[in-house]
């Protein structure tokens, strides 16, 4: 792309996405919905330090505000790179396949570009889990009055999660059967969601209680 997504304001990022343009689209969407979440998490960090919650907890609050401030970072770098990695794939279908060095090139170019297409939502699936378990971690610790925030956080990153978990797997099938990324990318996404229903519910739960 000509243009960053992280340099749009808001309002044309979101415009962006309602055109008939495939790029941006839910692969960057869902990177972006886990780097809110991520920054809430630091909000609601910010909003304890020097609190008396933070009594007895300094440490485990700065170390869940670094990590998700690192992540918050990661999320919105790979929003554009999953925007140019499936932009790369658009365009390597549109090679001509007129001979047949055409066809070899540009199937080896399909496959290169579907493979950095598959890995970048993938790594949002991984850094939008991580910011999802510093929302559980912060959930009983976090500024009662903010706690809601963490909530709302822990909503974003499993919705960044499933979102990027199913820009993976549409992908796989275009990837030749032999690539160990399909096993890898199927294990990692088998991994993560396997109890994030539970998860879930279990940090409403939290967040719940404290709101009560």
């Amino acid at each position: 792309m000509t243009q960053r997504l992280n340099d749009l304001p808001l309002s044309d990022l979101v415009g962006r996405l309602a055109t008939a343009d495939p790029v941006p689209g839910g692969g960057s969407a869902s990177a972006l919905a886990g780097a809110m979440g991520a920054a809430l998490v630091e909000m609601v960090v910010a909003l304890t330090a020097g609190r008396p919650a933070a009594q007895g907890h300094e440490s485990t609050l700065e170390a869940i505000r670094t990590r998700a401030g690192a992540l918050r970072a990661d999320l919105l770098r790979l929003a554009d790179e999953d925007a140019d990695a499936y932009a790369a794939v658009v365009a390597a279908r549109r090679l001509p396949k007129g001979t047949d060095a055409e066809r070899v090139e540009r199937q080896a170019r399909i496959t290169a570009t579907v493979r950095a297409a598959t890995r970048a939502p993938l790594d949002v699936v991984r850094a939008s889990a991580e910011a999802f378990a510093l929302a559980e971690s912060l959930a009983p610790i976090g500024n009662r009055h903010a706690v809601s925030d963490v909530g709302v956080a822990g909503l974003l990153t499993a919705a960044a999660i499933r979102g990027a978990a199913m820009n993976v797997e549409i992908n796989l099938p275009s990837l030749p059967e032999d690539d160990d990324l399909r096993g890898e990318a199927r294990r990692a996404i088998e991994a993560v969601l396997a109890d994030l229903d539970g998860r879930e519910r279990a940090l409403a739960s939290a967040v719940g209680e404290r709101i009560g």
